[in-house]
Parts: structure tokens; C-alpha cells; sequence
């Protein structure tokens, strides 16, 4: 499976975006997906994912991010909203199926997405 992320941009602290990742090659619908982001000189850290039960948040996005996904689009979406400048990062979305480590690692998602910026000013 491809993916492809788009949607980040410069946005005033406050504001918000819309993250898209577009699957290709294969329905997405059975597979788990995330989101990841990655700062300057940091790891990449866990943002958001969604597999079979509830969606799972990082503490510092809960409340203000939301994902979902539209399977007839193939797409899964990261609603980011009351963005702050610690929400600076390249963004990836990341797929994944079977067994699986917890949601929260990246070893769990095999298939990347290629990344999008976010860039948040003061």
C-alpha cells in the first residue's frame, strides 16, 4: 500500500488544519493507520491512531485533534485544531495489519507515507 499526506501548511497558533493521506494499491479499510510527527533534532512521536476499537490520542493532542477515515475515499484524516507552536513538526501517516506491538510505536506500521509540514507561528 502507498500513502500520501498533504494538507500541512503555515498556520497563526490558534488556527487549524486538515491532514489527508490518501491510500493506494489496496482498501485501507482493514488496516490500522496513524499519525506521527516528527521536530527537528526529536524523534518521530505518536500522535493519533485508529484501528478496530476507539481512537487513540498523545496526551498533548487529546481534545484538539481528531482522526477518522473514509473508506469508500481510501483516506484517513488528522482534524487538527487550536494548533500550538509545540505542534511543529513533519506530520506522516503510517498503515498497518496483523499482529502488532502497541498503536502508539511505529514498529507497528510498516507503510509511510512520505510526511507534511505543519508549521505553527506565535
Amino acid at each position: 500500500v502507498q500513502l500520501q499526506a498533504s494538507g500541512g501548511g503555515l498556520v497563526q497558533a490558534g488556527g487549524s488544519l486538515r491532514l489527508s493521506c490518501a491510500a493506494s494499491g489496496r482498501s485501507i479499510s482493514s488496516y490500522r493507520m496513524g499519525w506521527f510527527r516528527q521536530a527537528p533534532g526529536k524523534e518521530r512521536d505518536f500522535v493519533s491512531a485508529l484501528s478496530g476499537g476507539s481512537p487513540l490520542y498523545a496526551d498533548s493532542v487529546k481534545g484538539r485533534f481528531i482522526i477518522s477515515r473514509d473508506n469508500a475515499l481510501n483516506t484517513v484524516y488528522l482534524q487538527m485544531n487550536s494548533l500550538e507552536p509545540e505542534d511543529t513538526a513533519v506530520y506522516y501517516c503510517a498503515a498497518g495489519q496483523g499482529v502488532r506491538s502497541s498503536l502508539r510505536t511505529t514498529a507497528s506500521y510498516p507503510y509511510w507515507g512520505q510526511g507534511t509540514q505543519v508549521t505553527v507561528s506565535s
